[in-house]
């Protein structure tokens, strides 16, 4: 058996044969076996949002999770290089927590709509006019953003946090994200544009949602459990049986035993539960985003080939430093509400 045959069946014993892809098996094992080694070569390590293509996922990640796994892994990185397989505000994070390190990303067109809806001086005008309020930050944000803000917060955490803040503070500003801080004022009972002061920002997979079609689908599967990204609008969350971030959604999978699952998020998670779940069943409702599949294993090995400065993710000092007390807040305050 050569090199690109036993590549070739690693990918098939990670699940990879069961998913739709767009190259064939044997493509994407000359790929993966070239960037695998290529990165022990140069002392790199690669970084996997679960969104990502399931390619990536399976072939080369060193390191697969939500943003907030991902912020917390890039701490206990050794490498040089961190290749990162997402988009640019999770870059940003991963420079800013490994300063001494060089931070790449594939596309430096992979942007997000949710982090271009809001800018640092749109923070700026917010605290002035709610003063004595802390900014809670959505991590799907740039790093200038990040810097005006008192704690950074995931989906994964953001109800525990916020839970944290009001024992101190009657009132609030949440974002970006619409949607998410609608859903989490009325789970601890704050009213909006009083106790919780939000911004008119939305990501452009979970907004389009049609809860029509979770209707329809519950008449056709009796035992079907359906689980939505906290991104998704109220009338989303109203249809479901869970809400949460990626994170949850994976602990909650593993923890139930439902006939069927749908999976009302980005495709990559979908893709990415199948592999991880082989004997359970999912239904399909999912929506790309455009920019985390501009990701690509070509791009990733030609990331790692030249290692160009053009792709190089570096965030100026003084906004680094300020970003990151904002960030670590969140690990202090969540790792405390555990407790």
């Amino acid at each position: 058996m050569n090199e690109i045959e036993k590549e070739m069946l690693r990918l098939k014993e990670k699940g990879l044969y069961k998913i739709c892809v767009q190259n064939s098996l044997f493509d994407i094992a000359k790929l993966t076996l070239k960037i695998n080694k290529l990165k022990k070569e140069k002392n790199a390590v690669i970084a996997v949002h679960v969104y990502q293509r399931p390619e990536i996922i399976s072939g080369i990640g060193d390191f697969t999770g939500d943003s907030y796994k991902l912020a917390r892994d890039m701490q206990k990185v050794n490498a040089e290089i961190i290749i990162f397989c997402g988009v640019r505000f999770m870059a940003e994070t991963a420079s800013i927590l490994n300063p001494e390190k060089k931070v790449f990303l594939p596309d430096t067109l992979a942007g997000c709509s949710l982090s271009e809806s809001i800018k640092s001086t749109d923070i700026i005008k917010l605290k002035k006019k709610y003063p004595n309020s802390p900014v809670v930050t959505y991590i799907n944000t740039s790093a200038e953003v990040k810097a005006e803000s008192d704690v950074i917060v995931t989906s994964a955490n953001a109800e525990k946090i916020l839970s944290k803040l009001y024992e101190s503070h009657k009132r609030i500003i949440f974002l970006p994200d619409k949607f998410m801080g609608y859903n989490l004022a009325k789970k601890l009972n704050k009213k909006i544009g009083k106790e919780i002061i939000l911004w008119d920002g939305a990501c452009i997979v979970h907004e389009k949602f049609n809860p029509e079609i979770i209707k329809d689908y519950r008449k056709k599967y009796k035992n079907l459990c359906v689980l939505a990204h906290s991104e998704c609008p109220s009338e989303i969350i109203k249809e479901v049986d869970f809400m949460g971030g990626t994170g949850d959604m994976i602990r909650y999978i593993e923890s139930t035993n439902a006939e069927y699952y749908m999976l009302v998020t980005e495709c990559g998670f979908g893709e990415l539960a199948k592999m991880k779940f082989p004997n359970k069943n999912f239904i399909a409702m999912c929506r790309l985003c455009p920019y985390m599949k501009m990701i690509t294993l070509e791009n990733v090995l030609e990331t790692l080939e030249k290692l160009d400065n053009s792709k190089l993710i570096k965030v100026p000092a003084e906004i680094a430093k300020r970003a990151k007390i904002a960030i670590e807040k969140m690990f202090i305050i969540a790792e405390d509400a555990k407790k």
